[in-house]
């Protein structure tokens, strides 16, 4: 028998599964946000994929302001099984595009609704 220490056990990180979440961006102005001329903002659809929904938001954030967008507000609407359990009726585009968000790990842009005064 040797008289070495035993090393000590390092708690196994459990990696959290992505998971895909919808949340309605408000957006400002800002050039060359390729928003119509006379639009005062927009309102964007998008699903992106996170381990958490603050992820998701922080990541489509950053993704908005490399592509010339002002983000102001995001509201999140949660993932599908959160949104089934609220009674959303999610139809198979919808579902294709939280399908491919999840694939890629990225954000979708799903729908752009320009803001006017």
């Amino acid at each position: 028998m040797t008289d070495e220490p035993m090393p000590e056990d390092k708690p196994v990180k459990t990696k959290r599964p992505q998971q895909v979440y919808t949340l309605l961006v408000e957006v400002g102005r800002k050039a060359e946000d390729g928003l119509p001329p006379k639009a005062t903002g927009a309102g964007l659809l998008c699903y992106a994929s996170g381990v958490d929904e603050e992820e998701a938001v922080r990541e489509t954030v950053a993704i908005l302001k490399t592509a010339d967008m002002a983000p102001l507000d995001v509201q999140g609407y949660g993932t599908l099984e959160e949104r089934e359990a609220a009674g959303d009726e999610i139809d198979a585009e919808e579902r294709a595009l939280m399908a491919r968000a999840l694939a890629e790990n990225s954000v979708i842009v799903a729908q752009v609704t320009p803001f006017f005064d």
